[in-house]
């Protein structure tokens, strides 16, 4: 068993040997341990590996000897309180800062041509314990929030960076607070790898912030995909580009949907409502899916369907996620922090095994022919990619059109917000590729097939 043990140590001499010694002499291994004073001058990260047994003790050790982070624990905390801009409406909140003891280390505010104020306050709290009490009252005066630092804002004290950080992405997105904890472990792990790069640590969180904070600014009705349609007769094929994740392509023939690929979950709501538009009444169509490969970004809206066409590979891969096993992305170290804070800022959920049906012939070689899909009549054909962008994709035909998935983009046909969120990825996990060499072969190969066809890529605007 692993796990991830987020402490919160004193800045002096010694302090990382008591939980060494907590955790070696149970024998467990310390396999991974973080610290950056520029980002955080009290918290360690310490993954062991080890029994499971002797990982609950270690933790019930690590908490009895009050070395374990705690969320709502730090000594100070940085806030905003939305005011009105009015004589008199910082008042009360000064009054219950006072009534509550907390000292006022830091305060910054400017009008700004609107009816409110947000004063940024850090405040120093001697008693955690008060923090939940001191909330509730606050909010019943104004809109409050915590929230991260302005990088111009170079006095404050860093204790709070972490939780500041993940609490901000989670407000934005709505999560729930078991996200934080995972937010913060993953924001480490990430900050570490690019770190021995030589990346700059606020940099790193910069770009996952701005990653999160576009998934957020797009929801709604800031939701605004480009759409595309082509007639081909017996049916009809939508595309829909999302600003943030997959573009989504969904063949219409009868009362019949197919889908291919289906974006961010995030997008759930914003993407039924839309398709409700091109296509009135839709739920009540019967709808199949076809993924291109199981990256997340692809497969948002699996819930929908009556049932889901897979390679083996895209199986197994959501089949470790339904057993709580690292997915094979996950398996790549530079690539799982960031997957797992993409799964928790989309909101993601994998497929239910039993709507996944298997289309696999044995065939290994490099766009050999896996199986057949027949739907409605229409015969889709599913060929094997090499793991070089993702394990377990495949291309997608039907008739003369080529569903290519991540194999072919197209950064030309970008919209600017695809082009902003779309090059975010690639800094953060260091290649999109889980094997850039076996990527451009199978690029290379793909492209002798597509003369005279309509090809529908993953990311930017289809050719038809």
């Amino acid at each position: 068993m692993k796990k991830t043990f987020i402490t919160s140590i004193p800045d002096e001499p010694g302090s990382f040997l008591k939980p060494t010694k907590i955790i070696s002499n149970l024998g467990l291994n310390i396999t991974r341990v973080s610290y950056n004073n520029s980002i955080d001058t009290n918290i360690l990260f310490i993954d062991v590996d080890g029994e499971e047994s002797k990982i609950n003790e270690a933790y019930e050790l690590l908490k009895n000897d009050d070395i374990l982070f705690k969320q709502d624990n730090s000594n100070v905390m940085l806030m905003e309180f939305k005011l009105l801009d009015e004589p008199n409406s910082l008042v009360p909140i000064l009054e219950l800062i006072s009534e509550f003891n907390f000292n006022i280390s830091y305060i910054s505010s400017q009008e700004n041509n609107t009816e409110y104020q947000d004063f940024k306050m850090a405040l120093f709290i001697d008693n955690p314990d008060k923090v939940d009490e001191f909330l509730k009252e606050a909010t019943r005066l104004c809109t409050v929030r915590i929230i991260n630092y302005d990088k111009t804002e170079k006095n404050l004290d860093n204790t709070v960076f972490y939780i500041s950080f993940a609490d901000e992405l989670a407000s934005k997105l709505d999560l729930d607070k078991d996200s934080v904890y995972d937010l913060i472990e993953n924001s480490n792990l990430l900050m570490q790898l690019l770190d021995e790069k030589d990346e700059n640590p606020h940099k790193t969180f910069n770009y996952i912030a701005r990653f999160g904070g576009l998934i957020s600014e797009y929801r709604g009705f800031n939701f605004k995909p480009r759409i595309g349609s082509k007639d081909y007769g017996d049916y009809m094929i939508y595309s829909i580009e999302p600003p943030c994740g997959s573009n989504v392509y969904i063949i219409k023939k009868n009362e019949t949907l197919i889908f291919i690929d289906s974006g961010f979950r995030t997008y759930l709501n914003e993407m039924k409502s839309l398709i409700d538009v091109l296509i009135p009444g839709f739920e009540e169509y019967k709808m199949y899916s076809i993924i291109t490969h199981p990256d997340i970004d692809h497969c948002g809206m699996m819930e929908l369907f009556e049932k889901v066409y897979v390679s083996k590979d895209a199986y197994d891969n959501f089949k470790f996620e339904n057993e709580g096993k690292l997915n094979f992305r996950e398996q790549y170290q530079n690539h799982e922090p960031y997957v797992k804070m993409s799964k928790i800022l989309s909101s993601y959920i994998p497929p239910k095994m039993e709507q996944l049906e298997v289309i696999d012939n044995g065939k290994t070689g490099l766009l050999d022919l896996i199986g057949e899909v027949e739907i409605e009549g229409l015969t889709f054909k599913l060929y094997n990619g090499n793991g070089g962008h993702s394990t377990g994709e495949v291309v997608i035909t039907l008739d003369d059109i080529i569903f290519s998935g991540d194999i072919l983009v197209n950064p030309k046909g970008y919209t600017d917000e695809q082009r902003e969120f779309n090059g975010l990825a690639p800094y953060l996990m260091t290649s999109v590729n889980m094997n850039s060499k076996l990527a451009k072969e199978e690029r290379i190969e793909l492209t002798k097939y597509i003369e005279n066809k309509d090809v529908l890529v993953g990311h930017g605007l289809p050719k038809w």
